[in-house]
């Protein structure tokens, strides 16, 4: 028998159910899929602008600091040695490019595993709609008590005209996620995921053969 959600309205009361497509919501979260893909967001996410100076490059150590014979002391060629406080570095990072990506493949199936960990622990949410006439704050206001939002939680809208847009955007715990662009790493680090059920479609539609395996 296929899986199901509930589908809720903005006060939490059922109204429906939404029929999950494919075996594999019913299946074992896949952590070690959502562990890569999100080392990987985490790795993109890095500037990779670190840099030090090697001894060519620091100012200064052109003449050598004493003679090299007859003074009791090592020689030295230049007061920027590696050795010497204030002199080059060896091996010291230098700016870069850092990136990693994993196949689509990979990126569906986190998706996947992500929301079917959200679906396990009770975090994914499916609304019936949102719709906002005016941009207007009051009519969502509601939301975090309703469904007990202390922390981060996603918002994943098919679409966000602009006056819903302004209308949710003043709820500090709530961020706003399109369908097409959702990944593993936001959904693993929202505290609860809040989906439209035209969103969710998208979503299904999006995971494709993904959400069968």
């Amino acid at each position: 028998m296929a899986a199901q959600i509930a589908i809720v309205d903005l006060s939490g009361k059922n109204v429906g159910q939404l029929t999950l497509q494919g075996a594999s919501w019913s299946k074992p979260v896949r952590l070690g899929v959502i562990a890569q893909a999100v080392a990987a967001y985490r790795t993109n996410l890095r500037a990779g602008t670190a840099s030090t100076k090697h001894r060519g490059e620091v100012s200064g150590g052109g003449k050598k600091p004493w003679k090299q014979k007859h003074t009791g002391r090592a020689r030295a060629g230049s007061i920027r040695s590696p050795l010497w406080r204030g002199g080059g570095i060896v091996y010291g990072p230098k700016p870069r490019i850092i990136r990693q990506w994993p196949g689509q493949a990979i990126r569906r199936q986190a998706l996947l595993e992500s929301l079917k960990g959200k679906l396990r622990d009770e975090e994914l949410v499916v609304l019936d709609a949102l719709q906002a006439d005016a941009p207007k704050t009051k009519p969502f206001a509601g939301l975090r008590k309703t469904f007990s939002i202390q922390r981060r939680a996603l918002l994943v809208l098919a679409s966000a005209p602009v006056a819903l847009r302004r209308s949710v955007r003043n709820i500090r715990e709530l961020e706003l996620r399109s369908a097409d662009s959702l990944n593993a790493y936001d959904v693993v680090n929202a505290h609860k995921v809040l989906v439209t059920r035209e969103a969710f479609d998208k979503l299904q539609a999006r995971l494709g053969d993904g959400s069968s395996r």
